[in-house]
């Protein structure tokens, strides 16, 4: 691993644990020639997983995608930058133990969207409105009085 404060090749890992419900290893290390110390994490990689978009298209999965999704139906509210990342492995994990090589979209917006509602329901009823293409405000107040009868 190259340090990236000064470019050296040679480190040595000073801590690891697993992270992520163990999805992930963080490894702290130490950079031999400058004392710099940073970290790693180490995860599995998956066979690529095709999406099969609405229109019959296809894309690669984007975990950074996923993510910028969740991020933005959580902006502004009470919801920690770990609670994020482990709602993102608890949906990816899903998928992919549902799907070997091709996941339709719709199956991620489902698996997404019931992970968010446990989560935080304004983050739900956010992703919710861009996910099913709100176009009024009757759709908002119906998919609210929802979430109102599953308490």
């Amino acid at each position: 691993m190259r340090c990236p404060k000064c470019g050296g090749q040679e480190d040595r890992v000073v801590d690891s644990r697993a992270s992520r419900e163990g999805a992930t290893i963080r490894r702290r290390r130490e950079c031999e020639a400058c004392g710099y110390r940073f970290t790693t994490y180490e995860q599995i990689e998956h066979e690529e997983l095709m999406v099969l978009k609405r229109d019959g298209r296809r894309e690669g999965f984007s975990r950074d995608k996923l993510l910028s999704g969740i991020k933005k139906a959580c902006q502004k509210r009470p919801i920690s930058h770990e609670a994020i990342e482990a709602l993102l492995d608890r949906v990816i994990r899903q998928i992919t133990d549902q799907y070997e090589h091709e996941v339709p979209a719709d199956a991620i917006g489902h698996t997404l969207m019931e992970e968010l509602r446990k989560l935080d329901q304004v983050a739900y009823v956010r992703f919710a409105s861009v996910y099913r293409r709100f176009q009024e405000a009757t759709d908002f107040v119906q998919e609210v009085k929802k979430l109102e009868g599953t308490q």
